[in-house]
């Protein structure tokens, strides 16, 4: 029977197939065999394990969640998540004043991006969610962009010009949520393609001036509603001067009712936190003074007429007019709503700006809790994270979250121990936004601006950092104090540029200002020390050790140079034109020789000729034949260049070992180093070179018949000892003593 063509095809496609998942069952990985390939190595194979892993690095609740103990950490989450959920209300309240929307939406921030967190995040005691600093940073993009001049309407009764709020803040929602979910796509992708890095450019002292700078710049914008006063709204450099002149000149119009409510707002905080604090190891739940300050001041100022203090009132500025704004909407959840892709032009630098100074704060106070509870954070699924969270965010009409350093705190010091924290604090938020919300009718802007303030308390404690770094190191002092200024005066986008810009300035300043030493051996060891640092340390004579404290590249290699010049006191350039000028008066002389001589020739070849007689009228004639011409050739070439010329160094050791990387200036000036020394006989040795390093120089062609790799030595004691071999002693325990003995000259 004849069989069918493609059925054989087939039938021999199924038994290679057979042998090939057979050649997978005997293999030594078959029990995590996803997908085999004969043609990749094993560490490529793409494993069950393999696949698992990578699963739950980018989806952590899969990893801790199955293993959650309910006895032992149920308790303590339980009342933390009730503690912090309490601190959220008000927060994220106030901070939405900050960012110019209404209020509502800061409890939106407090509710979806906390629970994105507990599913991607890897930190758990930080408490994500709104934040004074990123608030601002929107609240400065939010009015920019959507002014008040914007949404003034000619009122046709009376002729005057009204805001129309309404319209207004639905703008600014959507500029804050375009924002946000444009920072959110920023830092997923920095996340994914393993970008965490980039917080390393964030010094910690210019995120703590940068975090104190806008500290000021929340007080600033607070002053209003404390004092219950209109002012202008400003943007960009020096914004926050024009907005304090602006305070300064509308004081005389200051609201007394707003004034006492502030006074007793901030006495009712401040009394409270510091009880708070002071029976912290008492109390397993601190008092949630900010959310009664706000219930029961919105309720007692709602009956303002029946009180002593409606005396204090000016009957044209009632006090609901001015300290309140209207709380709408928060009776229902705004369903999702995709941005505004127009608006990306605009805010792509502040979003961009406002997501790195999140994630800063973030990584910051989770290593810094991680490192006391003894887990890791990883830097690059926290980027991951937290971008996630503002994406699902600017779908809410959320504005960019960061961990509040207040609530962290609160977190982990009421027995907080896992991210079901953030799950019970979002649906306390959930909780309030759907049943209580009808006690916040009216909300007074007075007491909102106190809550901001007294929560500030932490950013302006960091103002103890400036004696810490007058004692510990004076360049971060500097980079602190400049943020602080730059952050006040620039704006806060202009002024975290200019920041890292300034930081950055500061370490190329510090690598061309490093500290360059001569090195000398302590008697009895294989250690070389800085001769001016430590007394123990002689030099070897005739032996210079240079090393300098920071790499040599194209910035400083001229001052490198300059530096071993300095301290070996061999003036390399002064040496070589003296060495020249030598050269050419000697050429110049011995020219003059020769022609002579030449002259001298020829009176004994005509008086030869003219006498017949061979050199027997040399006395008389003062001629000697040639040992007159050795004579004048073998002159001793006084002030030859040689060791005597400069202390009788005859050996440079380079130490090397700081240096990571060589450009093309490094290696142009150790070559020159090398060919020049080598013109007045002093040898020229490396030592301290990585792998990567002497590659490099290969690389670059540095290596060559006048400058070998045997030139090359792992450590200074090896160099030192194939130079004392060359010029003196014969074996190494000769040389040992040899050198014990210089020491012990040198001490004497």
């Amino acid at each position: 029977m004849e069989q069918n063509p493609a059925l054989t095809v087939a039938l021999k496609e199924l038994s290679c197939l057979h042998a090939l998942f057979n050649t997978a069952e005997t293999h030594p990985y078959n029990k995590n065999v996803f997908f085999f390939s004969p043609t990749l190595p094993p560490g490529r194979r793409c494993s069950v394990p393999k696949l698992k892993r990578s699963v739950l690095s980018f989806i952590p609740i899969l990893s801790w969640l199955p293993r959650y103990s309910v006895r032992q950490d149920a308790l303590g989450d339980l009342i933390s998540g009730i503690s912090v959920g309490v601190m959220h209300l008000p927060m994220g309240l106030a901070y939405a004043l900050l960012a110019s929307v209404p209020p509502v939406f800061g409890l939106y921030t407090s509710f979806y991006p906390v629970l994105m967190y507990c599913i991607f995040g890897t930190s758990r005691h930080i408490s994500i969610g709104t934040f004074a600093v990123t608030s601002i940073m929107i609240g400065t993009t939010t009015e920019r962009l959507a002014p008040n001049s914007n949404f003034m309407t000619l009122n046709g009764t009376n002729g005057t010009h009204v805001l129309d709020v309404v319209a207004r803040d639905a703008i600014r929602v959507q500029i804050a949520a375009s924002t946000t979910f444009l920072s959110g796509i920023f830092l997923f992708l920095l996340g994914m393609i393993r970008f965490g890095f980039v917080v390393t450019f964030l010094s910690d002292p210019l995120v703590r001036g940068y975090m104190t700078g806008a500290g000021i710049q929340v007080v600033l914008s607070q002053f209003p509603s404390l004092f219950g006063i209109s002012v202008g709204r400003f943007s960009g450099p020096l914004s926050q001067v024009y907005l304090l002149i602006d305070i300064c000149r509308h004081l005389p119009e200051t609201n007394i009712a707003a004034v006492v409510v502030t006074l007793v707002a901030l006495a009712v905080l401040i009394v409270v936190k510091e009880l708070n604090i002071y029976y912290e190891k008492k109390m397993p739940v601190p008092v949630p003074i900010e959310l009664i300050t706000v219930m029961s001041l919105n309720h007692i100022i709602l009956l303002y007429p029946f009180l002593p203090l409606s005396t204090l009132i000016s009957p044209s500025l009632p006090i609901l007019s001015s300290p309140h704004l209207p709380f709408l909407f928060i009776l229902r959840l705004k369903p999702p709503r995709s941005p505004d892709v127009s608006l990306w032009g605009s805010i792509v630098g502040d979003a961009f700006a406002v997501g790195i100074v999140g994630y800063a704060v973030n990584i910051s106070l989770g290593k810094i809790f991680g490192q006391k509870h003894g887990y890791n954070v990883d830097s690059n699924q926290e980027m991951v994270a937290v971008g996630l969270c503002n994406i699902v965010g600017g779908f809410f009409q959320c504005h960019v979250v960061a961990a509040s350093p207040p609530r962290t705190l609160l977190q982990d010091s009421t027995g907080g121990k896992t991210q079901v924290v953030g799950m019970i604090s979002s649906v306390l938020v959930l909780i309030f936004i759907l049943q209580l919300g009808s006690l916040f009718e009216e909300l007074p802007k007075a007491v909102l601006a106190c809550i901001v303030l007294v929560n500030l308390r932490g950013l302006f404690m960091q103002f103890k950092d400036i004696p810490e770094l007058w004692k510990s190191n004076k360049f971060d002092l500097l980079v602190w104090l400049v943020t602080l200024v730059c952050t006040i005066l620039l704006n806060l986008d202009i002024g975290l540029g200019a920041s890292i810009g300034f930081s950055m300035l500061t370490v190329i300043f510090r690598t061309q200002l490093p500290r360059y030493s001569i090195l000398g051996h302590v008697p009895g060891t294989e250690l070389y020390l800085d001769t001016d640092t430590y007394e123990e340390a002689k030099e070897i004579p005739g032996i210079t050790i240079f090393r300098s404290s920071t790499t040599m590249y194209y910035t400083n290699a001229q001052l490198y140079l300059d530096a071993l010049q300095e301290k070996s006191g061999i003036d390399i350039g002064m040496l070589l034109m003296k060495k020249k000028k030598r050269d050419t008066e000697e050429k110049r002389k011995d020219k003059k020789e020769k022609n002579k001589a030449k002259k001298e020739a020829k009176k004994v070849n005509w008086a030869f000729e003219q006498q017949g007689t061979g050199f027997d009228r040399g006395p008389e004639t003062g001629i000697h034949g040639d040992d007159h011409m050795t004579q004048m050739s073998s002159t001793g070439r006084e002030g030859e260049v040689g060791r005597s010329s400069f202390n009788d160094t005859h050996t440079i050791i380079l130490d090397l070992s700081t240096t990571n990387f060589a450009d093309t200036a490094t290696v142009k000036t150790l070559k020159n180093i090398f060919l020049n020394y080598r013109k007045i006989d002093i040898d020229i040795y490396l030592t301290g070179c990585q792998g990567e390093y002497v590659s490099q120089l290969s690389s670059a062609d540095f290596f060559s018949e006048s400058i070998p790799k045997s030139c090359l030595f792992s450590t200074i004691h090896d160099a030192v000892l194939h130079s004392l071999r060359l010029h003196g002693a014969s074996d190494v325990p000769i040389i040992y003593e040899y050198m014990n003995a210089l020491t012990v000259s040198c001490s004497v």
